[in-house]
């Protein structure tokens, strides 16, 4: 049942499209900016992201860039990608050693990127040497909600597996390998652990955020289910409690601290 309803609703640009092939990321983008729902969601996040990193010369590098513009909201982003993609600065993988000098980032952002890093150690490791003293790292990720947690697990295609025993998973394809609840095993299951191997970092921010709008806009993969004048209303709606308790994401802040 479940794969009927994905096709009835899949979008005509992405059906039958292998997820890990640049030219799927190049159908996103497109996507993305003619959506105006889903348009709207990327800008809200975005502005979140631009919010939460602190003013300086240094470059910001974003992650997993290639069907997003998040270039247009953040001054001084790098932008990069694990496989070639037109319009993007940089290819490279963020679990291998980084082409940046020690602490030569003012910070590192993404969205929906950390939950595909198989081993997120690797890139943690990188992000600490890189990001400079008082840079941060700000994401929006998916999150552990009850209600996150029917949806991810019964009406999404990829895994979101809270009893994983540690961090990593298997490496099957840079967008089809995950585990949505990667982010919350790592920064609340786990936090002491986390604090443990890296304390350079301190958690700032958790904000659970939109229960509903990502899923009303259909995403990158299905047919827009709302028209973009509503945006507003819904996220009024969700602001009024809905976000806290029932958030499918989160922005997530992380400042490294000076020694």
């Amino acid at each position: 049942m479940k794969h009927n309803l994905f096709s009835l609703l899949a979008h005509p640009l992405t059906r039958g499209l292998d997820i890990d092939a640049p030219g799927t990321t190049l159908l996103r983008r497109q996507i993305v900016k003619t959506k105006p729902f889903l348009r709207n969601i990327y800008e809200e996040w975005y502005r979140q992201i631009a919010r939460a990193i602190p003013a300086g010369a240094e470059p910001v590098l974003e992650l997993g860039a290639g069907a997003g513009f998040m270039q247009d909201v953040v001054p001084n982003l790098i932008t990069s990608e694990i496989f070639p993609v037109e319009g993007v600065d940089l290819t490279m993988d963020a679990c291998a050693p980084w082409p940046f000098a020690d602490q030569s980032l003012r910070g590192v952002a993404m969205t929906n990127v950390l939950h595909h890093l198989p081993q997120v150690r690797l890139f943690l490791q990188e992000a600490t040497r890189c990001i400079k003293p008082g840079g941060v790292m700000a994401m929006i990720e998916p999150w552990n909600t009850a209600w996150a947690r029917l949806v991810y697990q019964h009406l999404h295609h990829e895994p979101f597996d809270v009893g994983a025993v540690d961090w990593q998973f298997p490496s099957c394809g840079p967008l089809s390998g995950a585990n949505g609840a990667l982010p919350w095993l790592i920064w609340q299951r786990d936090l002491a652990q986390f604090q443990k191997e890296f304390p350079a970092w301190h958690l700032e921010q958790i904000t659970p955020l939109m229960p509903l709008a990502y899923l009303l806009s259909g995403g990158v993969s299905l047919r827009a289910l709302m028209p973009g004048w509503i945006y507003r209303v819904v996220r009024a709606i969700e602001k009024i409690g809905l976000d806290a308790h029932g958030g499918m994401f989160a922005l997530l802040v992380l400042k490294k601290q000076a020694r």
